[in-house]
């Protein structure tokens, strides 16, 4: 795979208790450093896929169709070539892709779009020498469709599933009889929580400029996640070598999950460069990326719990209607953190797809535990309302040793201590009961949740170079999506290598460096940060013995290396330099260990009884997620998390007209993800944990682990303060208003 020697591979087959992170006297790890990207993104420096600019450049705009099932028969390109500064108007029906590709995947997605499965559904591009004239014509193109009856309202043909396939996510899982157990036990819950349609909203839109080189070969500068995978799937939709295809992201502005696999208008640009012979840039509209890349998919989710009179959990039943398109294959996997939150000894987790044509249902933000733990701890919550019992109680008789369903012990878990210490700092000794507590018109409450998001490792590499100044650059396809990659990996390399921090180079987001699985699935910072931590080790026993001394004799700071009373920049020890390539990739740990983060969600709302309207006054995170590399940026992602939370659990809803399939709010004027006056003071406190299992580093990830569960604790602290359970999301007012108390 990489040069004989240089090489330091690692298969995580066994744990690793010494860290050099821990041995390590730079003193950088866990400190709040800023991004090392800040400076270039708030001065408008930092380029981003749709600002890369090329001599005779043409601009695309990407045609959607206005039906939502049927066929297209015909495109008039001749009605629109006469307008001043139209080049062509490029179409192929057959090589176009009809979705985007999902996350990780390495194949090309589905392809072929004269066939259409939803409205938006990219069928041409219009290129001119502005974007304004290619807007303009784009907008004029006539396209006559044979229009067909398609399936747009998912309650009316729930009842007609099929089961997705077994994949890396199991969708059926069945332990015991939960049937019997909910007919024995002292104390049942039977609900049934609906979550809506949601959208990525990432700031950035997606966009992808493509160049064709002299040697034949494509470079793609495009907003993705993973670009090594992604350049797999671009190189088979186009028929390609994939040593022929290089993607560029550098920067990337917000993806959760939107920009893991390619969208259509990478594979656009492609042929349509192709064809004119010239560079073309393909820019999303706003709507067009609310229409055309992919959502989070509704469910209806039936959820089950029984337990005995001191609620210990005797079952768990958690069964998941979701939605896609008919050809696709991917799932809402909702269950997927009831699989190892809770103990209990019958299970049943269940997902079934309803067929729809709308746009693509794919990975976002935790999928899976983002919108499946606002059913199951709402369940919880109304669990323990039915007992008399205090929410984090009963959480806590129902942490599990060992895992329920594997039977293998958890790598770290601190639910508990998370619980615990959150609870401490929150003042959740102050709740009171469900509706009592009122401010003039306004009826206060307080919610708790559990968070959990599953740890994984991703294969992955890096490159460590230090030169003969002393300085070093590290290089890689792992990208940065704004999560602050470029910080954390820097400062694994400064606390190994000695060398500071402002002394070394980044270089990500392009598939010319080594290979790594990308930002997604909070894997990133685990996985290439180990790749690094691997090219580091190596690296420091090269210097050692430069330095005549042993490995455990040498000290590097501050860019010398310190043994045996002696004191050399390190720029003198390499020569004309040193390099090397760490190498990781999952093991055995993966299999004798269950890995995941966890931790707890509280929240403080305020409902107006004349209104219905719900304020979050107040909410704090508490997480265990092994080491924290970067104080600053997991604090963030943390925040962000908890952002999306909020969003989930009062505002975010993508509605689908049951008549045609179109979706009503397709822009940021009327998505509503939370605005700045939505997010009240919030708080994050981070559990002391560090996971030998998991990588040489001890960490684990993080970004995902601030969602789950956080609306869920929003949803039940208005259910505190109210007395109204609202298992219908978003919760808008007018759920709440009939049912809120006189004046």
């Amino acid at each position: 795979m990489f040069g004989l020697g240089t090489t330091n591979s690692l298969t995580m087959d066994k744990p690793h208790p010494d860290s050099l992170l821990d041995t390590g006297v730079q003193g950088v790890i866990g400190k709040p450093l800023d991004r090392i990207d800040g400076p270039l993104k708030v001065t408008g420096t930092a380029t981003y896929a749709a600002e890369y600019q090329f001599a005779n450049m043409a601009y695309g705009v990407l045609v959607g169709t206005q039906i939502s099932a049927g066929k297209v028969v015909s495109i008039d390109v001749d009605a629109v070539k006469a307008i001043p500064g139209v080049i062509d108007v490029v179409t192929d029906f057959d090589q176009f892709i009809r979705v985007s590709a999902q996350g990780g995947a390495t194949d090309a997605p589905t392809q072929g779009v004269k066939d259409i499965a939803f409205f938006g559904q990219i069928v041409a591009i219009v290129l001119a020498e502005s974007f304004e004239v290619a807007r303009d014509a784009a907008a004029r193109l006539p396209i006559e469709y044979d229009e067909a009856e398609g399936q747009y309202d998912f309650a009316a043909h729930r009842d007609e599933t099929r089961t997705p396939p077994d994949d890396a996510t199991p969708a059926h899982f069945k332990q015991g009889d939960v049937d019997k157990a909910m007919a024995e036990a002292a104390v049942t819950i039977d609900s049934t929580y609906v979550t809506p349609s949601q959208n990525s909203a990432a700031m950035e839109p997606h966009a992808s400029t493509a160049v064709w080189e002299e040697d034949g070969s494509l470079s793609l500068y495009g907003a993705y996640q993973m670009p090594t995978s992604d350049a797999q799937q671009l190189a088979k939709s186009l028929g390609l070598s994939e040593k022929k295809v290089r993607i560029i992201a550098r920067y990337i502005g917000g993806g959760f999950g939107s920009k893991l696999g390619i969208a259509p208008e990478s594979v656009a640009a492609a042929i349509a460069a192709k064809q004119l012979g010239r560079p073309v840039k393909a820019v999303m509209s706003r709507p067009q990326v609310f229409e055309a890349t992919v959502r989070r998919s509704n469910t209806e989710q039936h959820v089950r719990l029984a337990a005995d009179a001191d609620g210990k959990l005797l079952a768990i039943g958690h069964e998941t209607l979701t939605s896609n398109q008919s050809t696709e294959d991917y799932f809402e996997p909702a269950g997927i953190g009831t699989h190892l939150l809770y103990g209990g000894e019958n299970r049943l987790i269940t997902h079934e797809v309803v067929d729809v044509n709308f746009v693509l249902s794919g990975s976002m933000r935790a999928p899976g535990e983002a919108v499946g733990m606002l059913a199951l701890e709402g369940a919880m919550d109304e669990l323990a309302e039915k007992l008399q019992m205090d929410p984090i109680e009963l959480r806590k008789r129902n942490d599990p040793k060992i895992d329920p369903e594997k039977d293998v012990p958890y790598s770290s878990r601190n639910l508990t201590r998370a619980l615990d210490e959150g609870a401490k700092k929150f003042g959740w000794d102050k709740r009171q009961k469900a509706g009592s507590r009122r401010e003039g018109e306004w009826l206060i409450g307080m919610g708790v949740a559990s968070a959990v998001r599953g740890n994984m490792m991703m294969e992955s590499s890096a490159k460590v170079e230090i030169h003969p100044d002393g300085s070093a650059t590290v290089s890689s396809a792992m990208t940065d999506i704004g999560t602050g990659s470029y910080t954390i990996l820097a400062q694994i390399a400064s606390e190994i290598l000695g060398i500071p921090v402002e002394n070394i180079t980044m270089s990500l987001g392009d598939t010319n460096d080594p290979p790594a699985a990308g930002s997604g699935g909070s894997w990133g910072a685990a996985s290439s940060g180990t790749a690094v931590y691997l090219a580091c080790e190596m690296l420091r026993g090269k210097l050692a013995k430069a330095a005549g001394v042993e490995e455990d004799g040498l000290t590097l700071k501050d860019g010398k290396a310190i043994g045996d009373n002696r004191s050399t920049p390190i720029g003198e020890l390499v020569g004309k330099g040193l390099e090397a390539i760490g190498h990781i990739k999952p093991g055995k740990q993966e299999k004798e260990t269950t890995q995941a983060g966890f931790g707890a969600h509280f929240a403080e709302v305020a409902v107006n009884v004349i209104t219905g309207e719900t304020r979050v006054r107040r909410m704090l995170g508490s997480f265990a997620a092994g080491r924290v590399l970067n104080a600053k940026t997991a604090r963030s992602q943390c925040l962000g998390g908890m952002t999306f939370g909020i969003g989930a659990a009062l505002t975010e809803d993508l509605i689908h007209d049951l008549r045609t399939g179109k979706l009503v709010n397709h822009d940021l004027a009327e998505y509503h993800v939370p605005a700045n006056a939505d997010i009240p003071q919030m708080d994050v406190h981070f559990v002391d944990e560090r996971d030998i299992h998991a990588n040489p580093i001890h960490a684990k990830g993080i970004g995902e682990l601030g969602i789950s569960g956080a609306g869920a604790a929003v949803a039940n602290a208005v259910y505190n303060a109210t007395g109204i359970r609202v298992r219908e999301f978003p919760i808008t007012l007018d759920k709440l208003l009939d049912q809120l108390p006189a004046v």
